[in-house]
């Protein structure tokens, strides 16, 4: 896949300077990042390494994973402990969130690095980084929220808190242009993580399962909240398949211990026994390029099975309170949840969503790539547009916006 470098464009239609004064980069600069959950760990690892590749000397600390600390990061906190996702769910955890913020504004205050990076997180990263950059720290908010998905006007908010923020969809600088925010198109690490033609039959080698057997990747999230709520469907569904499918190989890759204990509890309570399940511990790339299909939980793991090149399933189902309230307050502006239907405007794959999100149901969408064993043509050339769109080094982007 090309690794050809996109440009890094300021989004500001009256692009005004930033607040702080540009200064010389230091021999040994010191970069604060936070990120939460998998998907931030892995941005963070390629954004540290893409510093240190620029700036060998550079100190790295902050709240991260272990992908992030094998890069050089040292962790104040652990990156699960703001993986909470919900408004119910983050009122149980609020008082240990908010003594984590208060240490890491405490620390970044006292260190004075040339530069706070909040990877994701929203919640937790930008009320930091308004009061960050209050104090004349530059801030970077890596990961726009989905602004283009429900509340735009956060757009403005955003750009109080972050004098940048670095973007992975194309659609999203100019949304932010709209609000006079510096924002900047970097490209999608993932893109540059997946070939543009996954080699399936090396997948199932490295992971050891058939080559002449029909292979369902379970995908249930990377929160052990959506595992306690989608966990018991998607193993039900599973074993509907298995029932109808007799051959059928399952393949869960678990994002973490934690997250692989809360499965495994799930599965022994399921009354279900569905078929050859194979738990396994990350490697999700190749559990879904090993694939036939997918079921997988709305999210960044959509988006991945996409750059997988398979047929999908996208399910998801918030608390009922949090729903309730989301629906209530018109929250929500769009008809597609999934990254790869929003990218694509229109309904390039399937989405299960609340009520819809049963075991029967997901069955039903799944048995037909079952079956087929391939990719339908017109959808393997849409997700291949798709990946090039998104492609482009990220992580040397990224770096570069963040030293510019």
């Amino acid at each position: 896949m090309s690794h050809s470098r996109l440009p890094v464009v300021d989004s500001r239609s009256d692009a005004a300077p930033l607040d702080h004064s540009p200064a010389p980069i230091p021999h040994s600069p010191l970069f604060v990042l936070v990120a939460g959950e998998t998907s931030g760990d892995l941005l963070g690892a390629g954004l540290i390494k893409a510093l240190r590749a620029r700036v060998p000397a550079a100190r790295f600390v902050g709240v991260g994973g272990p992908r992030m600390v094998a890069a050089g990061l040292e962790a104040w906190h652990p990156a699960e402990k703001l993986a909470v996702m919900g408004l119910v769910e983050v009122l149980r955890h609020l008082p240990e969130l908010l003594r984590i913020r208060r240490d890491v504004r405490e620390r970044t205050l006292a260190l004075r690095p040339q530069a706070f990076i909040g990877i994701d997180a929203p919640d937790f990263n930008l009320p930091l980084e308004r009061r960050l950059r209050q104090a004349g720290i530059r801030t970077i908010h890596y990961v726009s929220p989905s602004i283009w998905a429900w509340r735009e006007q956060r757009a403005a908010k955003i750009g109080a808190s972050a004098d940048r923020v670095l973007c992975l969809f194309p659609m999203e600088p100019v949304v932010y242009a709209r609000h006079g925010v510096d924002a900047r198109f970097v490209g999608h690490p993932l893109a540059d993580a997946f070939a543009l033609q996954p080699d399936q039959a090396a997948a199932r080698r490295a992971l050891e399962l058939p080559q002449d057997k029909p292979v369902l990747a379970l995908l249930p999230g990377s929160r052990l909240g959506e595992i306690r709520r989608l966990g018991s469907d998607f193993i039900e569904a599973s074993h509907l398949l298995a029932q109808r499918i007799p051959q059928l190989e399952i393949v869960a890759p678990m994002a973490n211990a934690d997250c692989r204990a809360a499965f495994e509890s799930v599965l022994a309570r399921s009354a279900a026994h569905a078929g050859r399940m194979h738990v396994i511990d990350c490697r999700a790339h190749e559990a879904m390029v090993a694939a036939d299909a997918v079921l997988v939980a709305s999210g960044t793991a959509a988006l991945e099975a996409m750059l997988a090149k398979r047929p999908m399933v996208v399910a998801y189902r918030l608390a009922w309170l949090t729903h309730r309230i989301i629906t209530a307050l018109g929250l929500l502006k769009v008809e597609r949840y999934s990254l790869p239907n929003h990218l694509a405007g229109r309904e390039l794959v399937r989405e299960l969503m609340q009520e819809n999100c049963t075991p029967p149901a997901l069955a039903d969408a799944l048995e037909p790539f079952l079956r087929a064993r391939r990719v339908d043509p017109a959808l393997l050339a849409e997700y291949e547009r798709l990946h090039r769109l998104l492609g482009g080094n990220a992580d040397h982007n990224a770096a570069e916006a963040v030293l510019a």
